[in-house]
């Protein structure tokens, strides 16, 4: 195992069930998933818009991208908390992702909404 990926593994405390370190996996594999969908979504409005006005395209694209970064590093944290929990038999933690997508989605929302209404004009 390479030196980031030892830096990352979480080995204090008890090994938990298997299947709660699988379910947490999966988890996490949804967040990344999510994020792959809003790095595409914003190379989809940056490329498939060209009747949008550029700045207005470019803004929505940007804001698809950063979120889909910030949710992609947000997860790796997510699962990190997650299995230090269970491994300590501690309750789990909030989680900082649902806030941030929710206010992240908005803004796309509101940004999809202005192209639409720039682009019917």
């Amino acid at each position: 195992m390479g030196r980031w990926a030892e830096r990352v593994r979480v080995t204090e405390g008890e090994e938990p069930d298997y299947r709660f370190s699988l379910a947490n996996e999966r988890t996490f594999l949804s967040w990344i998933r999510t994020s792959l969908a809003l790095l595409a979504g914003g190379v989809a409005v940056s490329q498939y818009l060209p009747g949008v006005p550029a700045g207005l395209r470019l803004a929505v694209a940007l804001l698809l991208i950063a979120l889909g970064v910030v949710l992609a590093a947000l997860s790796l944290a997510r699962w990190r908390r997650v299995e230090r929990a269970m491994r300590l038999r501690e309750p789990l933690p909030q989680t900082t992702q649902l806030p941030a997508l929710t206010l992240g989605i908005t803004a796309v929302a509101v940004g999809v909404l202005v192209l639409v209404l720039a682009s019917a004009r």
